[in-house]
């Protein structure tokens, strides 16, 4: 794809080095499961990025109003404590609406900053670069399409501190196991002078939680039903999206939001790509995301075990939202 040329931009695609499987494998494999399973990963197709966007604009969607909030408050003070002459990298960056508060903050406080982000959605991601090169014009943006893990291991070496930015919660979508593991390969690319800054959301009343996840305009249903567009129209699927519902539950046991797509019928949905027909009962579920909901305490024992210290965080005056700023532990 030729993109217009910016002289303060540098995009680029990384490979995947984790062998992840290929969309079409990936629908076989979790089609095929005892539970049925689509990985969250393959929300974020150009349309599920907007649509997600609409979701942090919904009136029951606290998430990202709170941590907005927080930055307004807060961000001058989250980038002293990460350093002086810092540069910004970013997981998961999308619009990068809320890195905007942090941006402005860096330079406020010094000459120049550049800012690294990393999304898996290219498209999403060169266009939202774009747009922030107009709006600052003392920033340079080296942009990376690429899995998480790939875009930190492929970032440029830099002789300044770093400020990895994780926002909106997205910690939340890992099992334990799986978040201490990530945050391990984190830790293990940070410099003693990097820092990270993560976005958590805390335990609250479970009628908040739930009602954040099934907004009455439907626009959440929409973005988890995204996921039988693209097998339609990636793969040749023939799935009927009104035969399917939307459900998050939160799930006591777990701490965690869960969503489902759940059948109304029984019903066959041929799959041309596949060559093969997946069955499905009336009240089978697709599992296609967690969200995991943290006390304070239970997420900074979750960071120690990979190896980094708390030094600072801010919250909402309700205490239902959490920036924590964390750097790696010393012997």
């Amino acid at each position: 794809m030729t993109q217009p040329f910016h002289s303060r931009l540098e995009y680029s695609q990384v490979l995947s080095t984790q062998q992840s499987l290929p969309f079409c494998a990936v629908v076989a494999e979790g089609l095929s499961a005892p539970r049925k399973r689509l990985p969250c990963r393959f929300f974020y197709d150009r349309a599920g990025s907007e649509l997600f966007e609409r979701i942090t604009r919904l009136p029951e969607y606290y998430l990202t109003r709170t941590e907005q909030a927080i930055l307004e408050r807060f961000a001058p003070e989250m980038i002293a404590a990460a350093g002086e002459n810092i540069a910004l990298v970013e997981f998961g960056s999308g619009s990068s609406g809320k890195t905007r508060l942090l941006l402005e903050a860096a330079l406020a406080q010094q000459e120049r900053v550049h800012y690294l982000p990393i999304d898996i959605s290219g498209d999403f991601l060169y266009a939202s670069s774009l747009e922030l090169l107009a709006e600052y014009d003392r920033l340079t943006i080296t942009a990376l399409a690429a899995e998480y893990l790939d875009g930190i291991a492929a970032l440029p070496r830099l002789d300044v501190p770093r400020l990895i930015l994780f926002l909106g919660s997205s910690i939340g979508n890992f099992t334990t196991d799986e978040a201490v593991a990530f945050l391990t390969h984190v830790r293990s690319q940070m410099a003693p002078q990097d820092r990270l800054l993560i976005g958590v959301d805390l335990l609250k009343e479970r009628s908040i939680i739930e009602a954040a996840y099934n907004d009455a305009e439907g626009v959440t249903a929409a973005f988890n039903k995204n996921l039988l567009v693209r097998i339609n129209h990636e793969l040749g699927g023939r799935f009927d999206l009104d035969a399917f519902d939307h459900y998050a539950p939160f799930v006591e046991a777990e701490s965690r939001i869960e969503m489902h797509l759940v059948s109304r019928k029984p019903q066959v949905a041929p799959i041309a790509a596949l060559e093969h027909s997946f069955s499905f009962q009336e009240g089978e579920t697709i599992h296609t995301e967690n969200s995991h909901k943290y006390s304070l305490s239970g997420f900074v024992a979750l960071c120690r075990r990979a190896g980094l210290t708390l030094q600072a965080r801010w919250h909402d005056d309700r205490e239902w939202f959490g920036l924590l700023l964390f750097q790696p532990t010393t012997a």
